[in-house]
């Protein structure tokens, strides 16, 4: 019995199944957690989706109603973990992911976990462990899930949408490394069981609001700056403004990729304060220069080598003056 034939024994025998996943989610989380959890319920069985925070606006389309917030619903979330007789972690391999509230009942809870990720270093947390640090995406490891332990026949589109999200973002429209023979593959199959494919790149592409272009047009034009020695183009934006241009979560998300994509460039870096603290993006092109670890050795976070989040609790000036102080660590001229 392979492994992933014995996540679905697990799901069989479980009563009280929880999905989880990290906070700030993006489309990896949101589309593995609802692929799992029609998976589950195409298999006969339920699940409860439960998330530490909301997904940004430009998700909706998905189907988030399934999905109980920890930050809305604190009594419904902590009720679904003290019932959970099996836990699924997905995207995320430390249990800090998920916020402290979150961290706090899945670290109380006895029953077994699982947990699906596709990032580097992972803790020893969980009962079954699906740690591919080589694959595109949590979501293409759910497609695994399915197809290796023999069900997919049971694939549809209701199915297969949320995970071709899922890996459509994670791979940056399938133009990070991590994309392999493999997931174009696994890509044909959730074709074939009626994903329109088309439909969920429009969704995606064109749902911007005035506001959001706005924003995006000010911090190219006004804010974008960029270290010529080292080819690396930084963004910081300010608490204020992103006030003026009346910023919704998922405004920015795109920003380090647009620095990212001027010509000669070897990485970005997108800084906005929010809540208190500097939120960074990390971007870079090609094997000989990751992010992950300059994220991690100063901004408290991590990612993969391409493609890694911080933070910092200095204010964006004081961040800005850190990160170029130890850019030449980790960039030649």
């Amino acid at each position: 019995m392979n492994i992933y034939e014995q996540i679905v024994a697990e799901i069989r025998s479980a009563k009280h199944i929880v999905i989880t996943s990290h906070k700030s989610p993006d489309g990896d989380s949101i589309g593995s957690s609802l692929g799992l959890l029609r998976f589950i319920e195409k298999l006969g069985y339920s699940a409860v989706v439960c998330h530490p925070d909301a997904a940004p606006d430009f998700l909706e389309w998905v189907g988030l109603e399934p999905i109980l917030l920890m930050t809305d619903q604190p009594a419904e979330v902590t009720a679904a973990f003290e019932k959970a007789d099996l836990i699924f972690c997905l995207d995320y391999n430390g249990t800090d992911r998920i916020g402290p509230d979150m961290q706090a009942l899945l670290e109380a809870a006895t029953c077994k976990k699982v947990m699906i990720d596709h990032h580097l270093n992972p803790q020893d947390f969980a009962t079954l462990m699906v740690s591919e640090t080589s694959s595109s995406s949590t979501a293409q490891l759910i497609v695994e899930l399915i197809v290796q332990s023999g069900h997919e026949t049971l694939l549809d589109a209701h199915i297969g949408t949320p995970l071709y999200l899922g890996i459509l973002t994670d791979t940056g429209s399938f133009r990070f490394p991590a994309v392999e023979p493999r997931t174009h593959e696994l890509i044909a199959k959730l074709l074939a069981a009626g994903v329109e494919h088309h439909l969920i790149h429009e969704v995606l592409n064109d749902n911007n609001t005035a506001d959001r272009l706005r924003l995006q047009g000010y911090a190219m034009a006004e804010k974008l700056e960029i270290l010529e020695d080292y080819k690396l183009a930084i963004i910081p934006l300010t608490k204020e403004e992103l006030v003026k241009y009346n910023y919704k979560k998922g405004d920015t998300d795109n920003l380090a990729n647009l620095a990212l994509s001027i010509k000669g460039m070897k990485a970005a870096v997108m800084m906005a304060e929010r809540d208190g603290i500097v939120k960074m993006s990390f971007r870079s092109k090609g094997e000989e220069n990751p992010v992950n670890t300059l994220a991690a050795d100063h901004f408290d976070g991590g990612g993969h080598a391409n493609a890694a989040g911080g933070m910092s609790k200095e204010s964006v000036a004081e961040a800005l003056a850190h990160l170029k102080e130890v850019i030449p660590d980790y960039f030649s001229k």
